[in-house]
């Protein structure tokens, strides 16, 4: 009998790297009918096998006697899973390599049993000391060279190394809440919390929504009787934030519907959805915009475990998107630009090309300005305990 939970972690891995599924949704299809606790196991074994593959490929690479690439996908998917547990958690050995057999099997390949009953009994012996042994850096935590080579090149080794290690462990758990419903955080109206209430979340009592995620709509400072844009707005985090009167634009049409579905959730009566692309939007005069632009991810790699091994920046697209938010607002007003990356070249720069007067932000979150460049905001998992997000207001 395999555990609930080591089996779905399994599917979800093999989906992941077979089938290039993207890890969220693989688990939410793979762990439909499991309870709260093995939900949870399943969750963490899965992601966790996904973050740190580059790390376990090599150790299999080395105990396994044979390239991983070359191994049956079923196999590959028992030993990842089973490396991870036996690297980052205090499963029995026993245990996992007695599953690993039995998924190997059910998959059809009884030849391959031995092998895996073999590699399993040397990865507990030898992965640790193997890992604790790599020099520090992205093989070591597990990041593809040029993520890595971003951080160390913007903020130094070290400050590389912490961000690596940041992204690698659970995060706070953050809702935004309009009464108090569990720690509250240096963000007025963000709450950590131990657990999402599902029942207070399908009345639209609370979101999920990292500080750093609140920080970026609380930088638009909308007030009531302003017109606003939120020019990539699902899944509406930020929008349903806003204040006064919200044209929220979504270009992909499953996500508006997604946007639109939440919109009424939250009771967010003056937010409209537009399912349309915010460079073909007829509509200006806006008072307010806020671009939270589509980017490489590289603040958010610790809830979305497969980002780190498909993410690419997107600094072209960003300053085009930020350019037709500026035409729509009417001089004088204010674009917010916000991505949840911590990159250079889709942060600083970005703006930098767009050449518009920057509004401080410093004044009003200190703790949160940009070490570097202090005008702007930037949030990090390492030195702040939450998303990584960059923030920017631009007088237009």
């Amino acid at each position: 009998m395999i555990a609930p939970a080591r089996r779905v972690a399994y599917e979800v891995v093999r989906r992941v790297f077979e089938d290039d599924a993207y890890a969220d949704r693989a688990f939410a299809a793979a762990a439909a009918e499991l309870d709260a606790r093995d939900r949870a196991l399943a969750q963490r074994i899965a992601y966790g096998t996904v973050q740190r593959v580059r790390t376990i490929d090599h150790g299999l690479d080395e105990l396994g006697r044979r390239p991983v690439r070359k191994l049956d996908a079923a196999v590959r998917a028992a030993l990842r899973i089973s490396a991870y547990q036996l690297g980052w958690s205090d499963a029995p050995a026993h245990a996992v390599a007695d599953d690993a057999v039995s998924l190997v099997r059910a998959a059809g390949l009884e030849r391959a049993t031995a092998y895996t009953n073999a590699v399993v009994r040397r990865l507990a012996e030898g992965l640790r000391a193997l890992v604790d042994a790599l020099p520090e850096g992205p093989l070591k935590q597990s990041y593809p060279d040029w993520i890595f080579g971003v951080w160390q090149r913007d903020w130094g080794f070290d400050e590389a190394v912490a961000l690596a290690r940041a992204q690698n462990e659970p995060g706070e758990l953050v809702v935004r809440a309009a009464e108090p419903v569990g720690e509250p955080t240096d963000v007025p109206g963000a709450y950590r919390v131990a657990r999402i209430d599902p029942g207070l979340l399908a009345a639209g009592r609370i979101w999920p929504q990292s500080r750093g995620s609140q920080l970026a709509a609380l930088a638009v400072g909308a007030e009531d009787g302003e017109r606003v844009l939120d020019a990539c707005a699902a899944p509406g985090g930020k929008a349903t934030m806003l204040r006064g009167a919200v044209t929220a634009v979504e270009v992909n049409a499953g996500r508006a519907r997604e946007l639109e579905a939440n919109v009424r959730r939250l009771g967010a009566h003056d937010v409209r959805v537009v399912n349309a692309d915010v460079r073909a939007l007829p509509e200006r005069g806006f008072d307010r915009a806020l671009v939270d632009a589509p980017c490489s991810g590289l603040g958010v790699l610790g809830r979305r475990p497969d980002l780190r091994w498909r993410a690419r920046p997107l600094p072209e697209l960003q300053l085009e998107l930020l350019r037709a938010a500026v035409e729509r607002t009417r001089p004088g007003g204010t674009v917010v630009y916000s991505v949840c990356t911590i990159n250079a070249d889709e942060n600083e720069a970005v703006v930098d090309a767009l050449g518009l007067e920057v509004e401080p932000l410093a004044s009003a979150w200190p703790q949160f300005a940009h070490p570097k460049r202090p005008e702007f905001l930037l949030t990090t998992p390492h030195r702040h305990g939450t998303s990584g997000f960059f923030i920017a207001r631009l007088r237009v």
